[in-house]
């Protein structure tokens, strides 16, 4: 094998930096509709895998896991100090509860289409569907985090990109198409006459623009990110170590990893009901922290694995109506309007990137909630989506 062109720490982590702003800087100048369908983040996931696989980049570099022990972390902590679930319970009442069945309908449909397609799969194929829970409950960072968590293979993390992009491709024109049958919709699920009135006065009271952010600000984020990355990783020391002495058992399923990724969830919501969530540009800049992980994902991946692709489709597509199914199970039984309904599901299908285009095209002014619901996602993917992953699992006997 040859060497690779670029081997120097600095020179990789420029090169997946680059990727990753090359493909929103490509959004950005040709305004293509693709990117409404695809978007950037399966381009920044595929480009450093054949950048690797052509010998520009190398698969192993100090970067790939520094990138898993700082910036994960710290995009994690960044993302959930602006949870802030009173007000989507505010706002959108019983669509929150429509959101809760649609994520048990993501465990749920994990564990079913697994079992469906597993026999097609690697043995450790379980663990891609583990991230991909992590993307279909709260986000593109639950993805990552819980990929750390169950150790999930460059190889079925690209399986779960590539599931997450093609499934979205499908399922966001059925969301956005759903408001044509709004008034059918919505005597099915007998929603009463003043709900929607309702969630748009709530909605306005909302809406409140973040100050411009000081340097202080970023000393402040910087300083809250680490600390609780340090502890956390103290913590999860300890924690694993008597549980390794008294438990054993436990360790396939509670790794030090997987402590550390829930204590840093913790006490980050922890803090998100604290003057701390009003600090701005967290999110942008954990979102930012997110598409550099990703890219080193990627960079560690080879496309050897590509060949399980339409098994894991399969078992995606599965998976995907079961949650569409337990979301109308959900406004059926909390009469909740059509609109509420395709925001609660792309707030865990597509998280903060999609759940506003879906409100933008459903219901303009449910745009700002339709963001804290996402957020609402994010906080219970770290703890939910490892639970699908191992469920999957035993359910198929491996």
């Amino acid at each position: 094998m040859a060497d690779p062109l670029i081997s120097s720490p600095a020179g990789v982590l420029a090169i997946l930096c680059a990727v990753a702003a090359f493909w929103f800087l490509v959004e950005q100048l040709t305004a293509s509709r693709l990117f409404q369908y695809v978007p950037p983040l399966l381009f920044i996931y595929a480009t450093p895998v054949f950048l690797n696989n052509l010998d520009v980049i190398p698969s192993s570099s100090p970067v790939y896991s520094g990138l898993s022990t700082f910036v994960l972390p710290a995009f994690i902590v960044l993302m959930l100090i602006k949870v802030n679930v009173p007000a989507a319970v505010r706002i959108m009442g019983k669509g929150v509860l429509v959101m809760l069945m649609g994520t048990a309908g993501v465990v749920v449909g994990a564990v079913v289409g697994y079992v469906v397609v597993h026999r097609w799969l690697a043995p450790d194929a379980w663990k891609g569907f583990g991230a991909l829970a992590g993307s279909w409950i709260g986000g593109t960072g639950n993805m990552a985090a819980v990929s750390q968590m169950l150790g999930t293979p460059p190889e079925q993390f690209g399986l779960a990109v590539l599931a997450d992009n093609v499934v979205y491709i499908v399922w966001l024109p059925i969301l956005l198409a759903s408001k044509n049958f709004a008034d059918r919709f919505n005597r099915w699920a007998r929603v009463p006459a003043d709900r929607i009135r309702m969630m748009d006065a709530a909605s306005a009271v909302l809406i409140e623009e973040e100050k411009a952010p000081e340097m202080r600000d970023y000393l402040y984020l910087a300083a809250i990110a680490i600390g609780i990355t340090w502890i956390a990783g103290r913590l999860a020391a300890t924690i694993f170590g008597v549980q390794t002495a008294s438990m054993p058992q436990l360790d396939v399923v509670l790794s030090e990893s997987t402590w550390r990724i829930l204590l840093i969830t913790t006490l980050a919501l922890a803090l998100s009901v604290t003057p701390v969530s009003r600090l701005p540009n967290a999110t942008a800049l954990g979102t930012a922290m997110i598409y550099v992980f990703v890219a080193g994902m990627g960079a560690r991946a080879t496309v050897e694995g590509f060949g399980q692709a339409p098994a894991f489709l399969l078992g995606a597509f599965i998976w995907i109506f079961i949650h569409g199914a337990f979301c109308l199970l959900g406004a059926r039984l909390f009469r909740v309007d059509v609109h509420s309904v395709a925001i609660a599901s792309a707030a865990n299908i597509g998280a903060a990137a999609s759940a506003p285009i879906v409100a933008a095209f459903h219901r303009p002014s449910l745009v700002p909630v339709s963001i804290l619901m996402a957020l609402i996602g994010y906080a219970l993917g770290n703890y939910l989506a490892p639970l699908a992953g191992h469920l999957a699992r035993i359910a198929a006997g491996q």
